[in-house]
């Protein structure tokens, strides 16, 4: 099944709006196994962004997955790019 990965910015000045839908997110992200990895994008010092790498059937599957993250309900985010990636190393 092909990787991908969801590059995601998030919105300026909504760093609390991450801070208070954090869990909600990490129980998203732990309620299946398509996700291979993931973190938070870092400039600063702070969180700006997430970087998902998930396992799914299509596109379209990744796009559905991902549109379900609490993040995206929390309106957390600026822009969200999905786009197949394939592992190499690691």
């Amino acid at each position: 099944m092909p990787l991908f990965a969801i590059i995601c910015r998030d919105k300026a000045g909504a760093l609390q709006t991450r801070k208070d839908t954090r869990e909600a997110h990490l129980a998203f992200l732990r309620q299946d196994s398509v996700v291979h990895l993931a973190g938070p994008l870092i400039e600063n010092g702070d969180p700006c962004g997430s970087l998902i790498v998930v396992e799914a059937d299509s596109m379209d599957h990744a796009q559905t997955w991902a549109a379900q993250d609490p993040y995206k309900a929390a309106g957390l985010f600026d822009s969200v790019e999905i786009i197949e990636w394939v592992r190499v190393i690691g």
